[in-house]
């Protein structure tokens, strides 16, 4: 990797300079994770509905419709563009500049029905306090390019992360993928057991949809570009053991918090570090380790043995 390269490794985006940006692209990506979302078939906890992080931005991966064609949506943050690719070859852009959730909407529709990938859907953000419908929403019009790839760079350095952290474990784990309910990137491991049903209350969602996202026993962890800072890193239990906010996690910058009602650690400690990535995976172990070590899980049949084959 030449110095280039590693100087683009973990960028500073304070939310003052982007909040804005990012609560636009927020809605961009709630519009077009509802468009895979009414063209997919359930998967077990919405696995189904994610975007994905790829070389160019985001992504829904290929995508079947009902037409028979198959297509995929980008959000290319290279080139400024929302690309829809249809399996044939055929493609539609939509400029990503600043512009209103209403015109994007309408845009991205427009992209669709041209490909004859017409897809109806709720057009009511979810996961929002006081949300405005897409169709109507004038309101969020900011897009700064610039501070929309330096997120983009934040989700590769957590992917890679978050990816060396998954393949620890060998029970049932998610794939690393982007929520665009919260925002958010993550990753969960699950104990194998059931767990209790959620009692929902996030605004916009039925109490279906917690109760199937948080039908089995888990640990998660992501990265959420909200809250102070630069955003932060967190992880929680669903259900959370006794004495799970107590437990003794790493690094020393982590802690737990009560309102989130789960463990954080601040995007610009890990920034700073000498070793990013280590000080991440070292607070994405010790974390893990206070849920399942509290919750009594057979770690020893879900967690690959040390010394395993890598890379």
């Amino acid at each position: 990797m030449d110095d280039d390269s590693t100087a683009q490794r973990w960028p500073m985006l304070p939310l003052e300079e982007w909040s804005k940006t990012r609560d636009t692209l927020h809605l961009w990506t709630q519009i077009v994770g509802k468009v895979r979302l009414a063209n997919t078939p359930l998967v077990n906890h919405w696995w189904n509905c994610t975007l994905h992080v790829n070389a160019r931005g985001l992504t829904t991966t290929l995508t079947p419709h009902r037409n028979g064609w198959d297509f995929e949506i980008v959000f290319d943050l290279l080139d400024d563009q929302l690309v829809v690719t249809r399996s044939d070859g055929a493609i539609r852009a939509v400029t990503l500049k600043p512009r209103s959730v209403a015109d994007f909407y309408a845009a991205v529709m427009n992209a669709l029905d041209e490909l004859d990938l017409s897809t109806a859907i709720w057009p009511m953000p979810v996961e929002i306090e006081n949300a405005i419908r897409f169709d109507e929403d004038e309101e969020h019009h900011t897009y700064d390019a610039d501070h929309a790839r330096t997120f983009w760079s934040m989700l590769r350095d957590a992917e890679r992360v978050f990816a060396e952290f998954r393949g620890r474990f060998v029970g049932k784990s998610s794939p690393v993928h982007f929520f665009w309910g919260a925002p958010d990137l993550a990753v969960t491991r699950f104990s194998g057991r059931p767990a209790p049903p959620h009692p929902g209350g996030a605004p916009n969602c039925g109490p279906h949809v917690m109760i199937e996202a948080y039908s089995h026993e888990v640990s998660s962890s992501g990265f959420w570009p909200g809250g102070a800072g630069e955003g932060l890193f967190y992880s929680y239990a669903y259900p959370e053991p006794d004495g799970y906010r107590d437990a003794p996690v790493q690094p020393a910058a982590a802690y737990y918090d009560d309102e989130l009602r789960e463990f954080v650690l601040p995007y610009e400690a890990v920034r700073a570090a000498e070793d990013p990535d280590a000080m991440l995976l070292e607070f994405l172990q010790s974390t893990y380790e206070a849920a399942a070590n509290g919750a009594k899980w057979d770690r020893a049949t879900l967690e690959r043995p040390a010394g395993s084959p890598g890379r």
